[in-house]
């Protein structure tokens, strides 16, 4: 069993909530200030997880919960019901088995990165070879977003300033073809890791689904099936909108996890409860900035503490 390691950020993390954080600070205080757990202070915590972008129907279940708790607890005062809710939020966003999606019995791990054109897919896919390549791992791209051009040409540029091979052919080429090529590549040159770039959308009347399962079909006949896993790339500043793109590609793709990009541009974090609530999947990477550098593995704890961090330590 091979395991490619995920060292913790938290000041990356931190960094991409900044934005969101300095949105709810006023919201916390002024809950902090109540003297009583009343309707009112529910309300107030409610709206402070809808202004996030957690969603409505999130929202009330977080709060529901967080009541049902602080009876349970005998917890009575606001900054008690605060430290309840992080509790609860590092719970939801906690899934099992999610360290073990980078345990795999042979290398390469395969990683298909998946997501709609403009969600900073191909950038994501640059940052993770630096990530990946930063731990020590040799690392081959797949340029298989064929149907756009700028894609191919944008990541055969990050592959020269990161100093990373990417296999490529001509665009409109078969997206599968590309990727049968990268693990070949890949596995010739005793690579660690192979990151394929896909298709956001067709110019053709070919469905895009079936053109990526084409692509994990191909992989898997070359015995990449138990090292092959499957990211979705949302943008954090798309909001709820996102989630209904997202949902599409988790019902075909059968997605082992998300990541976040564009975090730190935006004030709506809580979107990240929203994926886990809403679409049942880890995040498992977030985007935290332009450069190459810009990205950090997911850590529950570490991101509900990143948005309340002025408050104090998550207990």
């Amino acid at each position: 069993m091979l395991r490619f390691l995920q060292r913790r950020d938290r000041g990356k993390t931190e960094q991409g909530v900044k934005k969101t954080r300095q949105t709810w600070l006023s919201r916390v205080a002024s809950v902090l200030q109540r003297s009583e757990l009343d309707q009112g202070l529910w309300d107030e915590l409610e709206e402070l997880l809808i202004s996030g972008d957690v969603g409505l129907a999130t929202s009330e279940r977080l709060i529901a919960s967080v009541r049902d708790r602080a009876r349970e607890e005998h917890v009575t005062s606001p900054d008690g019901a605060v430290e309840l809710l992080k509790r609860i939020m590092v719970e939801l966003l906690s899934f099992d088995g999610s360290a073990a999606l980078f345990e795999v019995e042979k290398r390469p791990l395969v990683l298909l990165v998946a997501g709609v054109n403009g969600v900073g897919k191909t950038t994501s896919v640059a940052k993770l070879a630096h990530w990946f390549k930063d731990d020590g791992n040799s690392v081959v791209l797949g340029a298989a977003d064929t149907f756009r051009a700028a894609a191919i040409d944008q990541l055969q540029t990050w592959g020269r300033r990161l100093d990373v091979d990417v296999i490529a052919h001509q665009p409109g080429a078969d997206p599968a073809a590309v990727a049968f090529d990268t693990l070949q590549a890949a596995t010739s040159r005793g690579a660690d890791v192979v990151i394929i770039d896909t298709a956001g959308r067709l110019h053709t009347k070919r469905n895009l689904m079936e053109e990526i399962k084409k692509v994990q079909r191909v992989l898997s006949r070359q015995g990449g099936s138990g090292s092959q896993r499957v990211i979705l790339t949302l943008d954090a500043t798309t909001g709820q909108n996102g989630l209904i793109q997202a949902q599409a590609f988790k019902e075909a793709l059968d997605c082992d996890g998300v990541l976040l990009a564009k975090l730190d541009g935006t004030a709506k974090g809580g979107i990240v409860l929203a994926i886990s609530a809403d679409l049942g999947l880890p995040v498992l990477y977030i985007g935290t900035g332009e450069q190459p550098e810009d990205l950090a593995p997911f850590e529950p704890g570490d991101f509900v503490e990143g948005l309340f961090a002025p408050l104090g330590p998550t207990s």
